[in-house]
């Protein structure tokens, strides 16, 4: 089995909150890889990564960073691969911010699509997303996973209409 999506993290102290994306491709039964690059440590690692993504089948890279996170940009610049960025909430980040900016920031022509800091659940349902655009077997799920939440909202009304308070009406 070859991997369809690629989860990139600047350090392995990013996988507690990759954890989210790697469980969520897991559940879809989507082939993923995990691996650590930094930008600025390993930039030819990142490079090499990066240009040669896509002729290991490698549909979608995520790629999460905190601080400066330069990660998800350096990889979209050499690769024609969507590349999903994460901002994280590091011990190197001002609450975010920072990496947010950083990967939102980017200049045209090297687009990078960026979720919320630490949003790397929906990193992955995005990436589930766009491989669903050409696989009816994802679509489905994600169709099923939708539905779920849907379900989820209609629980919790039920739920909420049993609370009683003096005056709710």
């Amino acid at each position: 089995m070859k991997p369809i999506v690629s989860i990139i993290m600047g350090s392995t102290s990013d996988l507690p909150i990759m954890k989210a994306a790697a469980d969520f491709l897991d559940s879809f039964e989507i082939p993923f890889e995990i691996n650590a690059l930094s930008a600025h440590r390993v930039p030819e690692q990142v490079a090499d990564f990066a240009k040669n993504a896509a002729g290991r089948g490698v549909k979608v890279i995520i790629a999460a960073a905190g601080g400066a996170a330069h990660l998800p940009g350096v990889i979209a610049a050499s690769t024609t691969l969507p590349v999903i960025g994460v901002p994280v909430n590091s011990s190197n980040s001002i609450e975010g911010v920072d990496s947010i900016l950083s990967i939102l920031q980017m200049p045209s022509g090297i687009p990078v699509a960026t979720m919320a800091v630490d949003g790397a659940k929906n990193a992955a349902i995005f990436a589930a997303e766009i491989l669903g655009t050409s696989d009816p077997v994802i679509a489905a799920k994600l169709v099923a996973f939708k539905k779920d939440l849907e379900n989820k909202i209609v629980k919790a009304n039920q739920e909420l209409s049993q609370v009683h308070y003096k005056y709710k009406v």
